[in-house]
C-alpha cells in the first residue's frame, strides 16, 4: 500500500468508527456525565484505570481534570490509577498484575466515586478486578470498550462501548469521548 493510500484509509476508517460512535453512544455519554457530575459534587473523585494505550488514556484524562481542559476553574477530584510506580510494581509483585487495579480501588476508593475502567477488548483481568471491587465498595462503575463490550456491560452501570473491532479506532474514539466528557464537567463547574 502506497502511503497516499495509507494515509486516505487512515481516515476513512476514523470517519466510520466516528459516525459509529455518534449513532451508538449519545444516551450513555450522557449518563456518564449525570454520574459523574452528582459525584463531584457529592465530594467523590473520578478514578481511572487500563493498560497501554488505556493507561495513557486514564492518565490523559484525569489530569484534564484535575487541571484544566480549556478554561481556568475548580480543579475536579480524579486520579489515574495507572502512575504510581511503587504501588504498581509492589502489588505486581506481591499479588500479581490482575490485582494492579483492585488492590488501589479498595484502598482509595468510596461509594461516592466514579471507577472508570478502559479496556478496549473489555476483557482485562486487572480491569474487570477493579471494576468488582468499585461494585464491592459501592461506587458508580464506567467502562469503556470496544467491540462487543466483553464483559464490561455486566460490570458496569454504563458501558461506553465502542461499535468497531479495530483497537486503534475504539482508542481514538474513547479519547474522543473522554474529551467531551472534560467539556462537559468542565461546563458544569467552570467559577
Amino acid at each position: 500500500m502506497d502511503l497516499n493510500t495509507l494515509f486516505q484509509s487512515e481516515f476513512d476508517r476514523h470517519q466510520v468508527a466516528l459516525n459509529q460512535t455518534r449513532e451508538k453512544l449519545e444516551a450513555p455519554f450522557i449518563e456518564w456525565v449525570n454520574i459523574s457530575s452528582h459525584a463531584l459534587t457529592a465530594g467523590g473523585k473520578i478514578i481511572f484505570f487500563g493498560n497501554g494505550g488505556s493507561a495513557s488514556d486514564a492518565q490523559h484524562l484525569a489530569t484534564e481534570l484535575t487541571v484544566r481542559y480549556v478554561k481556568n476553574r475548580p480543579a475536579m477530584a480524579a486520579i489515574a490509577l495507572t502512575t504510581d510506580t511503587s504501588a504498581l510494581t509492589a502489588i505486581g509483585n506481591d499479588f500479581g498484575f490482575e490485582d494492579l487495579f483492585s488492590r488501589q480501588v479498595e484502598a482509595l476508593c468510596t461509594e461516592k466515586d466514579v471507577v472508570i475502567g478502559i479496556s478496549t477488548s473489555g476483557t482485562s483481568p486487572n480491569v474487570i478486578k477493579g471494576l468488582q471491587a468499585a461494585k464491592k465498595i459501592g461506587a458508580k462503575t464506567i467502562g469503556m470498550g470496544g467491540r462487543d463490550g466483553g464483559l464490561l456491560p455486566e460490570l458496569c452501570d454504563v458501558s461506553l462501548i465502542i461499535p468497531h473491532e479495530e483497537t486503534a479506532r475504539i482508542q481514538e474514539m474513547h479519547i474522543t469521548i473522554g474529551h467531551a466528557f472534560c467539556q462537559a464537567l468542565e461546563n458544569q463547574f467552570e467559577s
